[in-house]
């Protein structure tokens, strides 16, 4: 995959740790499937605009910290 779904995947992944929410939770919390989630932050998989900014949401960080 491109670089930046690596980005995307490792800031995911970076903040969600930092938060203290381990995959399982917080796929929960986000009602989404812990395979997807986790594609997404090996950098395997583009998800859309929409789970981007839901993930922040649940992250409490603008969408944009997530692309930095």
């Amino acid at each position: 995959m491109s670089t930046i779904s690596q980005k995307l995947g490792a800031n995911i992944r970076r903040i969600r740790l930092e938060k203290g929410f381990n995959q399982k939770e917080f796929c929960k919390k986000l009602g989404l499937d812990a395979a997807y989630l986790s594609n997404i932050e090996n950098g395997n998989m583009n998800p859309t605009v929409a789970t981007v900014e839901k993930i922040a949401k649940a992250l409490g960080v603008p969408s944009d910290q997530l692309m930095k």
